[in-house]
């Protein structure tokens, strides 16, 4: 029989196999560790689906993505982060900072202290861990690091040469290189090469989000996609909303869940500023995290959490957005 075609008698004996074998629907969740958002995703991510990540540039996308890929990875799964951005040590020096500020708190080494660990220009000697020695929780975040390392597996894409099929490839040597199938990050899905493709980026989009689904769907892996935002959502003070992504419908539609970073300061009704200028100055330490599409629970949230960008993460612990936001939220589905 075609491959393509299975019967539900056939869907039913496989996962009455995978109930007997030990292996549960909880399996197929993957908790981003941010547990208020977790709670509306139904627990998290889950296997075969796409979820788009939208906002302003700079607002922490990728630190975002970065976050949720070392809770994967911490939690004992594999992660696959493919970066068109950034270099792998760059990230690793965000991952350092990081747990650093978990571990520390506000007196652990930044990003910039760490950062000139690496690159020697600190004044101290040996390696980046005898760098760290003396710093609060600098030592203990290398470790920490290095104890999830082997499943944090970073691959360095660039626009030239990483199609779909390279994502696919780098998919499967995850997979036998740690014995399980990585949640899958793309920052970004712009930047994924469309061999011989359409010229128009619309359509080069629509041919990469409808490939991301497929692959989710295919290996039965979440896949993470940060989105970069068109011109009409980089404008200040201005709510970026799902049709605010660059590229074709094909985003929204494709997509099983779709998030959308704003900075609290701009999304803000006017009048919380107004009248309480205190406001303004709280405001722009935090950032919104709206669900703008959930296929498996509730749209139409707003989450706020707390910026320590500082150390190149947030504050996991997030809360609802009690003030009014600014726009109507776009229907999507």
């Amino acid at each position: 029989m075609d491959p393509t075609l299975q019967s539900l008698s056939t869907v039913l004996e496989r996962a009455d196999s995978r109930l007997q074998a030990g292996s549960h629907a909880a399996a197929r969740v993957w908790p981003t560790g941010f547990e208020s958002l977790d709670r509306y995703l139904g627990g998290g991510f889950r296997s075969g689906e796409l979820v788009l990540l939208g906002g302003p540039q700079g607002l922490g996308k990728t630190t975002w993505a970065l976050q949720v890929a070392r809770n994967v990875a911490r939690s004992g799964r594999s992660v696959l982060f493919l970066s068109f951005e950034h270099d792998p040590q760059t990230l690793l020096i965000r991952l350092i900072a990081m747990e650093a500020g978990f571990i520390g708190g506000v007196q652990a080494p930044n990003l910039a202290r760490i950062r000139s660990a690496f690159e020697a220009s600190d004044g101290g000697r040996g390696g980046v861990a005898q760098r760290l020695a003396g710093s609060q929780g600098g030592v203990e975040a290398v470790e920490t690091v290095m104890s999830y390392a082997d499943r944090m597996v970073l691959h360095r894409s660039t626009g030239s040469t990483t199609s779909l099929e390279v994502v696919r490839d780098a998919v499967d040597e995850v997979r036998q290189a740690t014995g399980q199938l990585p949640v899958v990050v793309v920052d970004y899905l712009q930047k994924v090469k469309v061999p011989q493709g359409p010229p128009g980026e619309d359509e080069r989009v629509t041919v990469v989000v409808e490939g991301l689904k497929d692959l989710a769907l295919d290996l039965d892996v979440p896949v993470l996609a940060i989105v970069a935002a068109d011109k009409s959502g980089l404008v200040t003070g201005k709510r970026m909303r799902v049709n605010d992504l660059r590229g074709s419908s094909a985003l929204a539609y494709e997509a099983d869940a779709v998030l959308i970073l704003n900075d609290k300061f701009d999304v803000v009704a006017r009048h919380h500023l107004v009248y309480d200028l205190s406001n303004a100055e709280r405001f722009k330490f935090w950032v919104v995290l709206s669900i703008e599409k959930n296929r498996n629970g509730q749209d139409g949230i707003d989450i706020e959490f707390q910026k320590r960008f500082e150390q190149g993460r947030f504050e996991p612990r997030g809360q609802a957005v009690t003030e009014q936001l600014v726009d109507e939220r776009v229907f999507v589905e």
